[in-house]
């Protein structure tokens, strides 16, 4: 385990060290969870519209759901591993790691509740349009919205708030909770025939 826990550490100090310092504020947009409300209501807008109110409503509901599951649970999981985050980790710190915003988030980083928001949300509303609509794959809108979930993700590191295995911890809960969370809507709105 402490290999895998130094090796986390190295490719992720590795990763930090080759941002350009010009591309921070980039980053910290990117990081910001405020920024993304817009684009939120707008898929609960599109999912209604594209499923009607009942379906769309009940699938909104889960992602919502879903954003508040992952967030508590990905909370309750940084207490209990206690894993410091790279900016507070002396050993990243003696290290060089780059804090451009100095000290993000709380003490403790694993997993990361960006990661397994944003994916969550991505495979939640993804799957959510899929189930609902046998007439459309949305492939494209599953493509972006992916790219856009790693790209929170991967600024989180590129600001020192967590680890690459934070990130890929928090994508596969993320993933696993969206995607199940949708399959939960479908089998409501198909028992409730909506």
């Amino acid at each position: 385990m402490e290999s895998l826990v130094q090796i986390d550490q190295q490719i992720s100090l590795w990763i930090n060290q080759h941002n350009p310092a010009a591309l921070d504020g980039f980053w910290s947009f990117i990081s910001g969870t405020r920024v993304w409300f817009p684009l939120y209501g707008l898929m609960a807008g599109v999912i209604i519209w594209k499923l009607g109110w009942k379906k769309g409503l009940t699938v909104v509901g889960t992602l919502i759901l879903g954003i508040v599951l992952t967030d508590q649970l990905a909370n309750l999981v940084k207490d209990g591993v206690m894993r410091l985050r790279p900016c507070r980790d002396p050993w990243m710190i003696e290290h060089g790691v780059r804090c451009p915003d100095g000290v993000i988030g709380g003490l403790y980083g694993f997993f990361s509740g960006h990661a397994a928001n944003s994916f969550g949300f991505a495979a939640g509303s993804w799957a959510g349009l899929q189930l609902n609509d046998q007439k459309h794959r949305y492939g494209i809108y599953g493509c972006c919205i992916m790219i856009w979930a790693a790209f929170i993700s991967l600024s989180r590191v590129m600001l020192a708030a967590h680890y690459l295995g934070d990130i890929l911890v928090g994508t596969l809960f993320g993933l696993a909770m969206g995607y199940g969370l949708a399959k939960g809507a479908h089998w409501i709105i198909i028992k409730a025939r909506l």
